[in-house]
This record gives C-alpha cells, structure tokens and sequence, in this order.
C-alpha cells in the first residue's frame, strides 16, 4: 500500500514576505549612513547591521518564492513588487530626518532599538516554528539580532545620558518614533492567519518583554517614555506613508531598467 507523505508545514506567504520586507527596507535605510556615519567605527558598523538585514531578507524571499512557486524568485519579490505591495512596518521606512536635520543619528538608533528589541524576542521565538525552513533562518537571525540590540542599546543609553544636546535629540526621536511601534501589536490577518499549527507568532504575546527591554533601557538612558498619540498607517496592511515609494525607486530602478540582466 503506497503511503502519502504530509504535506510540508510552511508559514503564510504574506507572513514570510512581512518578515522579509522588514529586513529589506531597514537594511535599505541602515545603508544610506554609508560613507556619513558620525565616526568611522560606526559607519562600518551599520554597513554590516544593512548586511546582516539584506541577509536575512534574501533567506525569507528565497523561502517566499518557493512557497509562492510559479516564476517568483527572492529577486522578483524584491525589486518588482511596488510600495502597496510590501508589508513592513512604517516605522522602518521613516527618514532619518528630525526636526530640521535631514540626517540625525538619534533617530537612526531609537528607530533601531524599537525594532531590534521586538526581533530578539520574535526570533527567539520563531526558532520554534513549525515551518522547519522559518525554523532555521530565525536561527541564523537571532545570532545577529542579538547585536543589533546590544549595539543601538548602547548608544541610546549613551546619548541619553550624554550631553544636553544628545539627550534632547534622543527625546524628541523617541518622541517621533515611538508611537509607530504601536502597529507592532495590532492586529493583521497575515500574522493572524500564520499563526496557526504553530508556523508563526503571535506578537502581541510579545509585548510585556518588549516592555521590560524598553522601559529598562530608558530607565537607564534618563529617558522617559512617550505618551502615545492616534497610531499611524498600517504597513503590514500596505497602508504606507509616502517615504516608501522614493526609498524602493531608489533600491529598484537598477532591476527595473535591466530587468533581464544576469548579475
């Protein structure tokens, strides 16, 4: 008697191109320090935190074009899906900008921290995915994520605690920032769907540790956490501000004027 073998447990597509999209449009903004960093020790190190980023997405659009089959491939899911298309959070897509500095290291590293505290916990988690292939790139992605987080930890308790000047920018970025982190807990039908047979998380789970990791950081920065204002656009949902579109015009527009190329 033949048997018929289980079908394989794999995450959602939205769900693994929400988690790609992510990596990708933060490794995209993490890059744009490149040659600007405010010391050469840390212009290298968001170079290779954008590596570590760009990394992860390509796992994630490798494992979302397997799932998604027919012709897509990790490069088609990057460079030819349009803003409406793409499912990361708004937080990662915001400009550095703060007030009247178009560049402010403030913003880059509470923007970090917010995410990367979050994706310590949800790698961690996500090691235990029903999704063997989620399984092992959230593996990979929680070595890495780990200094992410010790690193933009650090230097939010340093500019936090440093001069007048570095902790008012510091303040009127988490200001800016934080309230964005609210989409992290509402509810979206690509988690909700996901998370189901054990492919993925539920991050509202999440949240009472990703409190802890903050509230314990600002504590220590001498930073107060911000009354939060109406939360904004729902990324994850494709509701997007317009810094989107710009940002993967930019990423896109080799692909898409060689769009047969072999690289």
């Amino acid at each position: 008697m033949k048997t018929v073998e289980a079908p394989v447990a794999t995450a959602s597509l939205d769900y693994l191109l929400h988690l790609a999209d992510n990596a990708l449009v933060l490794g995209q903004r993490n890059a744009e320090w490149c040659g600007n960093g405010p010391v050469l020790e840390e212009d290298i190190a968001l170079a290779n935190m954008s590596l570590d980023l760009i990394g992860q997405a390509r796992m994630l659009y490798r494992h979302a074009a397997v799932v998604a089959g027919e012709d897509a491939t990790e490069d088609s899911l990057a460079y030819f899906r349009d803003a409406t298309d793409f499912r990361n959070y708004t937080l990662l897509e915001l400009p550095h900008a703060s007030g009247a500095s178009e560049r402010d290291y403030a913003v880059t590293i509470v923007r970090n921290f917010l995410y990367s505290a979050l994706m310590l916990l949800l790698w961690e988690a996500l090691q235990k995915s029903a999704d063997a292939q989620l399984a092992a790139i959230a593996g990979k992605s929680f070595k890495e994520v780990r200094y992410h987080f010790r690193h933009s930890r650090d230097w939010l308790v340093r500019l936090g605690d440093g001069t007048p000047e570095s902790h008012a920018r510091t303040r009127v970025a988490l200001k800016h920032l934080m309230p964005y982190t609210q989409e992290y807990w509402a509810p979206a039908a690509i988690e909700t769907v996901a998370d189901t047979k054990g492919r993925a998380i539920d991050v509202a789970a999440l949240k009472s540790d990703w409190d802890e990791l903050v509230n314990d950081a600002l504590q220590e920065a001498g930073l107060q956490r911000p009354a939060l204002h109406a939360g904004p656009p729902q990324g994850k949902d494709g509701q997007h501000s317009e810094h989107l579109a710009p940002l993967l015009a930019e990423m896109q527009s080799l692909a898409r004027a060689h769009p047969d190329a072999l690289w």
